[in-house]
C-alpha cells in the first residue's frame, strides 16, 4: 500500500473514534460558516436599505453611527437637516426616512417611513407598485413589500398591526432586494408617532444631478456638516455605520473556538490512541527502513485528513444551519451571502487544528525505538 492510502485509510479504522473527532471539529467549522453567511447577509441588508434605490449618498447622525449604531430607530437626525442638504450645490433631491423595526402582527419587521409630499415616487427608487395605489400621507395607509405580503398572508384592502396600530394595506410593492421587500412602506408622519419621535428621522437619502462627482459633494457636506453628520457612500462606510456587526463575529468566533477546543482535545487523543494500538505496526515500519520523518509525516497526515475531512462535514452542516434560519424567518428578509472567506477561514482553523492536534502523537510515534516496539504486545 502507498503511503497516501495509509493517510487516507488509517484515520478511518475505528469508525466511532472517528466520527466524534470528526462532528468535534465540525461543531466549530459549521458555526464559523453559519454565522459568516448571516453577518455578510446583514451587512449586505444594511448596504440596500442605506442605498434603498438608488440614493447616491446616505447621511446619518454622526456621533450615533460611529458610536456603532445603526439607521434604524431613534436618537438619530432632526428633520431640519434635509433642507441644508438640499441647499449644498449638485444636490438635486434629499430625502428624510425613518425606518424602525417594530411588532407587525404576531412578528417583528421593517418599516419605512416616507414623505410622499416631498416628491417620493417608486420609480426614484428602482421599485415598482405592482399592485393597488400609492398611500397618502394624511392616512393610515401602508404598502407592504412582495415579500411581507406573502410572510403575513395578507392581500390589498386587509389590515395590518404595527405597533399596536391598524392600517389599511393599498398597495404592494417589489425591489427585487429581499431586504426592501421585506419591508413595510408608511407615512413618515405616522411612522413617527408609532415610534413617538417627532421631528426625528433615522436616515437622509440624497440624490445628485447629473454629472456631478459624488466624491466632490461629500467633501462639501464633510466641510459644512462633518461634525454632525456623516456620509455613506461605499461599502467600508456602511461597515462602520454597522460596527455593532463586529459582536456577531466576535461572538461568532467565541462559540467556534470553544468548540474547535474541545474537538482539538478530541484530535489528539483520537491520534495518541491510534499511535498506541499501531505501535506494533510503527515499529515494524521502521525496522523495514521508515525514517522517523516519514512516520512523523504520516501522522501529520492523518490528522490533517481527519480536521479536512470535518471541515467538510462542519461546511455542510453549517450552511444547511443557515439556510434552516431563513426557512424559519429568524432573520425575516436577511439572505445569507456565502463567501471564499468565509470557507478560507472555516478550512484554516481545520488545517491549524489538525497540525497542532496531530503535532504531539506524531512527534511521539517518531520517537518509538523500533526494538522496543517489535516486543509491543
Amino acid at each position: 500500500m502507498s503511503f497516501l492510502k495509509l493517510i487516507l485509510k488509517n484515520p478511518f479504522r475505528n469508525k466511532s473514534r472517528t466520527f466524534l473527532a470528526v462532528i468535534g471539529i465540525g461543531i466549530g467549522i459549521a458555526t464559523i460558516v453559519a454565522l459568516g453567511a448571516i453577518t455578510a447577509g446583514l451587512t449586505t441588508g444594511i448596504e440596500d436599505t442605506l442605498h434603498a434605490g438608488g440614493a447616491e449618498l446616505s447621511i446619518l447622525n454622526k456621533e450615533f453611527a460611529t458610536s456603532g449604531g445603526t439607521p434604524y430607530g431613534t436618537e438619530c437626525l432632526d428633520e431640519k437637516w434635509i433642507d441644508k442638504i438640499k441647499n449644498i450645490s449638485g444636490v438635486k433631491n434629499a430625502q428624510g426616512v425613518y425606518l424602525a423595526t417594530v411588532p407587525i402582527d404576531n412578528s417583528f419587521g421593517m418599516v419605512i417611513g416616507i414623505n410622499i409630499s416631498d416628491e417620493f415616487n417608486l420609480s426614484s427608487v428602482s421599485m415598482a407598485l405592482t399592485e393597488g395605489r400609492m398611500i397618502k400621507d394624511d392616512a393610515k395607509e401602508v404598502l407592504l413589500g412582495k415579500l411581507t405580503l406573502e410572510y403575513y398572508n395578507k392581500s390589498i384592502g386587509d389590515k395590518i398591526t404595527i405597533n399596536g396600530q391598524e392600517f389599511l394595506i393599498v398597495g404592494v410593492y417589489e425591489s427585487g432586494t429581499a431586504n426592501i421587500d421585506s419591508g413595510i412602506f408608511a407615512s413618515l408622519d405616522n411612522v413617527q408617532k408609532l415610534m413617538d419621535d417627532y421631528g426625528n428621522i433615522s436616515v437622509i437619502y440624497v440624490y445628485l444631478n447629473n454629472g456631478v462627482d459624488a466624491n466632490s459633494v461629500v467633501e462639501k457636506i464633510n466641510s459644512s456638516y462633518g461634525d454632525n453628520l456623516t456620509t455613506a457612500t461605499s461599502m467600508a462606510d456602511i461597515e462602520m455605520v454597522a460596527s455593532q456587526l463586529t459582536i456577531v463575529n466576535a461572538a461568532s468566533w467565541g462559540i467556534s473556538l470553544l468548540a474547535i477546543l474541545i474537538g482539538g482535545i478530541g484530535i489528539i487523543n483520537t491520534m495518541i490512541m491510534s499511535v498506541y494500538e499501531r505501535t506494533r505496526e510503527i515499529g515494524v515500519l521502521k525496522a523495514v527502513g521508515w525514517k522517523s520523518k516519514k512516520v512523523l509525516g504520516m501522522i501529520l497526515g492523518e490528522s490533517l485528513v481527519l480536521t479536512i475531512t470535518a471541515g467538510i462535514v462542519g461546511s455542510i452542516i453549517g450552511i444547511i444551519g443557515a439556510e434552516s434560519m431563513v426557512y424559519f424567518n429568524l432573520f425575516q428578509g436577511m439572505v445569507p451571502v456565502y463567501t471564499i472567506g468565509t470557507f478560507t477561514q472555516a478550512f484554516g482553523v481545520a488545517i491549524i487544528v489538525g497540525l497542532i492536534g496531530g503535532f504531539y502523537p506524531a512527534w511521539r510515534a517518531s520517537r518509538l525505538p523500533p526494538t522496543e516496539s517489535l516486543r509491543y504486545e
